[in-house]
């Protein structure tokens, strides 16, 4: 009966051979190889991140653009020969610190390319940085692919504006961009250019070091609410977040009217994505896809409901790194010559063990990788510390270079919004009671009550933001808007730029120019306000600084070095 049997099955083996042969021989497709690995047919493995690299690459590549689109439009403004405040002059102060000279203890206080170039022509330089990284970047973003020079170049020109960017570049989105971007220059091959370079896989030492960065971003943000400000603890946070937050976005107008039951609930689910969450990286590929998923819902969310820069944008990134090519397939074309056609074959390769030899440079790699790792080891002693830390700090590097930072938001909650309002008049005497004083408008903060809050993440628009700081303390701590309002005297076209409307325009500039404080709160969706086009209701609180004149200012700028307004 045993022969009779295998002689019975032979033919049936054989005829179902045939008819998978048949379905499968479709024009065009490559027949498959024998002793192909059960379960590879069309369907990615996981534990490789060939598709996560490009992923990768492109977001990253698309903060960077938006980065040094910023700096393009706004360091002249800010920072350039005109600027605010020249990065010319803190660099000279920097170099009369160390007795003039430029050598390591001076490069280390501010690591810049911008020591070795021109400064005599400082708007040039900087829109050399700018435009070199927005070229680099758009590569990137398009090809999806990149190798360590072109990631390193990337890094070396954004340090590069971030240590000269004084007050104006003082936020944590900037470090965590320098730190990210520098885990990015290990992600790719040294130069190879190649979306999948067969000898260069990508390195789960990289993948991890991203998820150790989106930990410490979590956990730091977590920690430092529930170290801070009571609201957090008692879950009411969310009743002032809306209509105080920096820039808020129309989306806030109405989230801020939202039940109270609502805000109690957005509240506690904040701490539970910033404080619980992060625990689910090491428990597993599930738990680790879906601390990704709720970490990119969370800033999206984020995104909807404010204007905080490229931050929540950048937050992603790293998040990013909890997916790998399994989950990733869906975003890439299944056809033959695509990605992810393309990753199938190299993971048959090396499911057949028909892979690439170990080179000379494969085992080059892997030292670099483990240097990496002990680096990123040994610098995170001081922030792990901080975060275990009753006197946590937040948004602070602990190197000259960030590579390894620590990272914080809202750790206090303001609980009333006030703005600075700056005015100017033609009239000869600013106490005269007939003296008409007009309002400047800036880009995005509020102003206008009648002017519909704004969405522009990813886009920042610096000067706004610096407002909201000047608000709630006081022009002595804020020098630089002295420096605006005499910019404004004169109708300075580089300050103006920086504005949406300039009340002087076409005429004679003011004579006079004022800040005053007010104090403002979204109006009421029906309500009496709202009916009438109101966005925002706002009480005057008083001056902020008194009427100055361009005479008032000479001796305040010539102290200071800035150039006086009527020599520009």
């Amino acid at each position: 009966m045993r022969p009779e049997g295998r002689a019975m099955a032979a033919p049936t083996e054989s005829l179902r051979k045939r008819r998978r042969g048949d379905a499968d021989a479709r024009p065009g497709s490559p027949a498959a190889p024998v002793g192909e690995p059960v379960g590879f047919h069309g369907r990615l493995r996981e534990g490789t991140f060939w598709l996560t690299r490009v992923v990768l690459l492109r977001a990253l590549a698309f903060v960077y653009f938006v980065a040094f689109l910023v700096a393009f439009q706004q360091n002249k403004q800010l920072i350039g020969d005109q600027g605010l405040l020249p990065s010319r002059l803190y660099l000279k102060s920097i170099q009369q610190h160390f007795k003039g000279r430029i050598g390591w203890e001076t490069l280390s206080a501010a690591p810049t390319l911008l020591w070795f170039l021109d400064w005599s022509n400082m708007d040039a330089s900087l829109d050399c940085l700018a435009v070199a990284g927005l070229g680099i970047s758009s590569f990137v973003l398009v090809a999806g692919c990149a190798n360590m020079v072109l990631m390193t170049a990337l890094w070396v020109l954004y340090m590069s504006l971030v240590n000269v960017g004084q007050i104006w570049y003082a936020f944590g989105w900037e470090s965590q961009l320098l730190e990210t971007g520098f885990l990015g220059i290990f992600l790719c091959p040294v130069w190879t250019l190649s979306r999948l370079p067969r000898h260069t896989p990508t390195s789960h030492i990289v993948i991890w070091g991203f998820r150790w960065l989106i930990f410490r971003i979590m956990l730091g943000a977590g920690l430092i609410k529930i170290r801070g400000d009571r609201c957090w603890w008692e879950l009411t946070c969310m009743d002032y977040h809306y209509e105080t937050q920096p820039v808020p976005s129309p989306t806030a107008y109405y989230l801020h009217r939202s039940p109270w039951w609502i805000h109690r609930t957005e509240t506690l689910g904040n701490h539970l994505v910033e404080l619980l969450v992060p625990f689910f990286l090491p428990l597993g590929r599930r738990l680790c896809l879906l601390h990704g998923a709720l970490q990119i819902l969370f800033q999206v969310l984020i995104i909807l409901s404010g204007n905080l820069s490229f931050l929540n944008w950048l937050t992603i990134v790293p998040s990013l790194a909890c997916f790998d090519d399994a989950a990733l397939g869906f975003l890439f074309p299944s056809g033959p010559g695509g990605l992810r056609h393309g990753v199938l074959q190299l993971q048959k390769e090396e499911a057949r063990g028909a892979w690439p030899p170990q080179t000379r440079g494969r085992v080059l790699r892997r030292a670099v990788h483990l240097s990496l790792a002990a680096l990123i080891g040994c610098l995170s002693v001081p922030v792990v510390l901080n975060l275990l830390s009753s006197q946590q700090v937040m948004n602070v590097s602990f190197n000259p270079l960030r590579i390894v930072n620590t990272y914080g938001a809202f750790g206090s909650i303001t609980k009333e919004r006030t703005e600075v309002i700056l005015q100017g008049t033609a009239s000869p005497n600013a106490s005269a009671p007939e003296a008409v004083w007009l309002d400047y408008e800036f880009k995005c903060k509020p102003g206008d009550p009648r002017r519909r809050p704004c969405l522009i993440s990813p886009y920042h628009h610096r000067l706004d933001w610096l407002m909201w700081f000047a608000a709630f303390q006081t022009y002595e701590q804020h020098e630089w808007i002295i420096h605006l309002a005499g910019k404004l005297l004169t109708n300075d076209a580089g300050a103006l730029s920086l504005l949406a409307h300039n009340p002087f325009a076409g005429r004679m500039p003011p004579r006079w120019v004022r800040a005053e404080h007010y104090r403002y709160k979204f109006s009421r969706p029906g309500g009496q306000h709202a009916a009438v086009g109101a966005w925002w209701v706002r009480k005057r609180i008083g001056p902020y600084f008194p009427p100055l004149s361009l005479r008032d200012l000479r001796d305040y700028f010539e102290a200071r070095e800035w150039p006086h307004p009527e020599s520009t």
